[in-house]
């Protein structure tokens, strides 16, 4: 309990925690760890909240081999397999999104850098850049894979402002759910986005068959790399893939893990994503109290969202204000 104080003491200070103080998170009583993570967030937050949204530009025949992904050629999940869609269509997703109070707008392409390498796709994606409403209050994000320094210089020049590259879990466990590509390559990817200047947008997937020790040490490798904005997502096992019989996380769990993140991380921008619907349930309003700044509305790549309306709602109901 000692330790579990300090951290709490430290966190409101925005002062770094370690591994044997975030240790305590995990060990700590459940009320009084959601009093205290929810302490911390209107201390470094109040009550603004951020909402984003995003467009599945591209979508399947990717060539990596992540266990849990629907998009891979290796897994045999069915979902709609598309080349990147037309420039108007991502620009009519974008301008249909920004209706709503989002910050952020992401275009998400699977495969590992084909947005970024093949030149119609390539192409397709500048267009679309050029194309978006100057006046629109959303700011732009990508996910293409990994990007080489001369699509990054490109992409800034059109606008981009965040980068989006999930480590998805520890250094430790990732060989168990990926083999095709290495986890210092996405570690390099997010350095490399950070020196032209962009935002940064990274966090992990939960549900994977990790311990409690992979997130400490996900959590703590987004500490060392300085990331704002930290994205959780929760295991939605599609049939086809390897983890399509993964045992769901207790909504709980989750709870606990959004709260980890917000005391190794203060004054990141903590947001709930994929899975939350399914696994959270009813349970979904209390990712605030665990620590949340930030949700994504709308629908996700090859799964489906809960409405938009209902989402602002919630956000309004907790006397909560969503900031653009």
């Amino acid at each position: 309990m000692k330790t579990f104080r300090l951290a709490s003491t430290l966190a409101l200070n925005n002062i770094s925690i370690n591994r044997e103080q975030s240790l305590s998170i995990i060990a700590a009583d459940f009320n009084q760890l959601m009093f205290e993570s929810n302490r911390i967030r209107n201390r470094h937050h109040g009550n603004e909240v951020s909402v984003c949204s995003i467009v599945n530009a591209r979508s399947g025949k990717c060539s990596e081999n992540c266990k849990f992904c629907a998009q891979s050629v290796h897994n045999s999940a069915k979902i709609d397999s598309f080349d990147m869609i037309s420039p108007d269509k991502i620009v009519a997703a974008f301008n249909s999104a920004d209706k709503f109070p989002i910050s952020h707008f992401g275009i998400v392409t699977s495969g590992r850098n084909e947005a970024g390498g093949k030149k119609i796709e390539k192409e397709k994606l500048i267009d679309a850049l050029k194309k978006m409403d100057g006046d629109a209050a959303a700011s732009l994000c990508v996910s293409i894979g990994g990007i080489d320094d001369e699509f990054l210089k490109i992409l800034k020049e059109y606008g981009v402002t965040r980068i989006h590259h999930n480590l998805e879990t520890s250094e430790n466990f990732f060989p168990k759910i990926c083999t095709s590509h290495s986890y210092q390559e996405r570690i390099e990817n997010i350095k490399r986005a950070k020196k032209y200047g962009f935002n940064v947008c990274s966090g992990g997937l939960f549900g994977l068959g990790e311990s409690w020790e992979d997130r400490i040490d996900l959590a703590l490798q987004l500490q060392q790399l300085e990331i704002k904005s930290v994205p959780l997502n929760f295991l939605n096992p599609v049939e086809g893939t390897p983890l399509e019989n993964a045992e769901p996380i207790l909504p709980r769990d989750i709870l606990r893990i959004i709260a980890l993140f917000r005391f190794v991380l203060p004054t990141a921008e903590i947001k709930i994503a994929g899975g939350r619907e399914v696994n959270l349930r009813d349970m979904q309003s209390w990712i605030f109290a665990a620590g949340a700044t930030s949700l994504m509305i709308g629908d996700y790549l090859t799964t489906k969202g809960r409405g938009a309306k209902q989402d602002l709602q919630m956000i309004k109901d907790l006397g909560l204000r969503v900031a653009r």
